[in-house]
């Protein structure tokens, strides 16, 4: 059974006797719902809803969508009012706690923290986020992610990774959980997503990942950070739904390739490697069941119970909650999920628990003027120095820089977004502070036009796409024009498995035919691996985010006024010659 007084638990006699006396006052149901971390999706606060809830399906934990941060607080803790046992309630804060909630603070990408000097960027990270984040209620980060980044193709994970060496993304991690615990000590963190993600550029929420490293390979990068984080006290692993082929390999001679299974639904993966050769003895929980990588593998009525089964003790979201705890509930009653492996899984949500102080009604609810912190001034300062800090000069092989705008003020900017995905689309905010940000620092701007945005502007015409295949005479461009930038704000989630620049429509005049015409800058406010479509640009710029505090950082560093300080990672250059040129 599971060991309540050791790692990651420590808990002392009290506590675990709180944890015998809730497990045996437990029902059968009541058991079957602490396994499940549901979503919160109806906006707004229905106490009676939300206590019938509670009474029908006794969950173990909490997500929530949508809200302002009053909304979201008073949710909350009207939850863990009427909860019988307290609830975990978790937050997903990759870059902040903006994560948490609209009004919360951006203050860096892990890609921007390991691009910069030391690990002080990731432990702000951390504690803002821990912060703010407890601020409305919740006690366990769905964080640190410690992939490693090893495919330039994959942008799942590109902004989401410190970095692709294994001891930057474990230095930067134990930071962030540093940051985390001293802004709550009663807040769990979670390394995800195990087997690990960052090898293959396919995107889980689309299809099974495989990590296809061999098994020394993995050992020596992911096997390296999962190994360190357990042995200095991890409390929580999220599970990707991410096959690992040749570790299964091993544990299981002879498996046939249709029994690889992702992680999830893996117990040679799970209770072999992880919780028997690795030790980890913390709480393991599914990423979002409603992924493709899960239900393409397995029917949903073998996935749910299955994955508990596997050696999951928490199982994230469900696709219709009073189903999903019915197919437990068989699994249980024919005996496939057995009564030793359930009452491990519900030990183990209850120790973590204790662990938490979760029993404490201060912990749980905590004081509404925690909400004050949430977005302080304080906290903005960690995101410009992030950004002051970890901001990155890729090349500048031509030496265009700095510009200065008292000898080069003319820039003719091309402003390449995602491809909008709704009528109501109305123009890019982030174009629009681009421009400002350019003319607050005395530059003139000639703004490319878009095709989206002449839709937008001038109606649906053929006459749109006339226009942007204009291209005026190429010394009259010269002489009106000191220097391009191209800024690039392209991101994608859970759409498509790799994500590209797009120009927006074919043979545009926002492609690159004036690099060589007049000095080109590119910059990119999301992911590092745009020099794959740009290589002709000779000065590329990693501003990692599209917040006025970066573009303003960034600017600044391009005008000369502040130095570049973050270092390039290799994979910026997706394995080619000439993005360096």
């Amino acid at each position: 059974m599971v060991d309540l007084k050791a790692n990651p638990f420590n808990l002392n006699d009290e506590q675990i006797k709180w944890v015998e006396d809730t497990y045996n006052s437990m029902s059968l149901d009541e058991k079957i719902g602490q396994l499940f971390v549901l979503l919160k999706a109806i906006p707004g606060v229905n106490e009676e809803l939300i206590k019938g809830t509670l009474d029908q399906f006794h969950q173990g934990g909490l997500r929530w969508q949508g809200g302002d941060k009053e909304t979201v607080y008073l949710q909350n803790t009207t939850y863990q009012k009427n909860s019988k046992v307290p609830l975990f309630v978790a937050a997903n804060c990759d870059d902040g706690g903006i994560g948490a909630v609209p009004e919360g603070t951006f203050v860096a990408t892990a890609a921007e923290c390991g691009a910069g000097e030391g690990t002080e960027n990731a432990y702000n990270l951390g504690y803002v986020s821990g912060k703010e984040a407890s601020a409305i209620g919740c006690n366990w980060m769905f964080n640190p992610v410690v992939d490693v980044y090893k495919n330039w193709r994959n942008t799942i994970v590109n902004t989401r990774s410190f970095g692709s060496e294994a001891d930057k993304v474990i230095d930067n991690a134990r930071a962030y959980i540093k940051g985390v615990k001293a802004a709550n000590p009663n807040m769990a963190c979670t390394a995800k997503h195990f087997p690990g993600d960052g090898v293959e550029e396919l995107d889980q929420h689309l299809v099974m990942g495989v990590n296809n490293l061999s098994v020394d390979e993995w050992e020596e990068s992911f096997g390296k950070v999962y190994r360190t984080l357990i042995d200095e006290g991890l409390e929580a692993i999220m599970v990707g739904h991410i096959a690992l082929p040749e570790m299964s390999r091993k544990l299981v001679p002879g498996i046939e390739d249709k029994d690889i299974k992702p992680a999830t639904l893996s117990k040679e993966l799970l209770t072999d490697l992880l919780r028997e050769d690795m030790n980890f003895n913390g709480l393991v929980i599914t990423d979002a069941s409603h992924m493709v990588g899960m239900s393409a593998t397995s029917k949903r009525c073998d996935a749910v119970p299955g994955a508990i089964i596997a050696g999951c003790d928490m199982f994230l979201f469900a696709n219709d909650i009073a189903e999903d705890m019915a197919y437990v509930r068989k699994a249980y009653e024919d005996g496939l999920l057995t009564e030793e492996r359930l009452e491990e899984a519900v030990r183990r949500i209850l120790g973590m628990k204790a662990h938490l102080n979760l029993t404490d009604e201060s912990v749980i609810i905590p004081d509404k003027k925690e909400l004050d912190n949430i977005g302080c001034e304080a906290h903005r300062e960690c995101a410009k120095k992030a950004a002051d800090e970890c901001i990155t000069l890729v090349k500048d092989t031509y030496k265009n820089l700095p510009v200065n705008p008292d000898e080069k003020k003319r820039v003719f900017l091309v402003y390449v977004g995602s491809t909008p995905t709704t009528k109501g689309y109305t123009g890019d905010p982030v174009k629009k502070v681009v421009i400002e940000e350019l003319e607050n620092a005395g530059f003139e701007v000639d703004v490319c036009p878009s095709y989206y945005d002449l839709e937008v502007e001038n109606g649906v015409s053929p006459m749109n796409f006339v226009k942007m295949l204009n291209h005026e005479p190429r010394q009259a461009f010269i002489d009106t024009h000191d220097f391009a930038l191209v800024v690039i704000n392209v991101k994608g989630y859970a759409q498509e498995n790799e994500v590209r620049v797009r120009w927006s429509c074919n043979h545009s005049c926002e492609l690159p035919w004036y690099n060589e015409e007049v000095p080109t800058i590119g910059m990119s406010l999301n992911y590092t691996n745009h020099l794959i479509d740009v290589p002709q640009l000779h000065t590329f710029i990693n501003a990692y985010a599209p917040k006025r505090e970066h573009i303003r950082a960034a600017i600044e560093k391009m005008t000369g006024k502040s130095e570049f300080k973050g270092t390039a990672d290799e994979t910026v250059f997706c394995g080619r010659w000439d993005t360096r040129l």
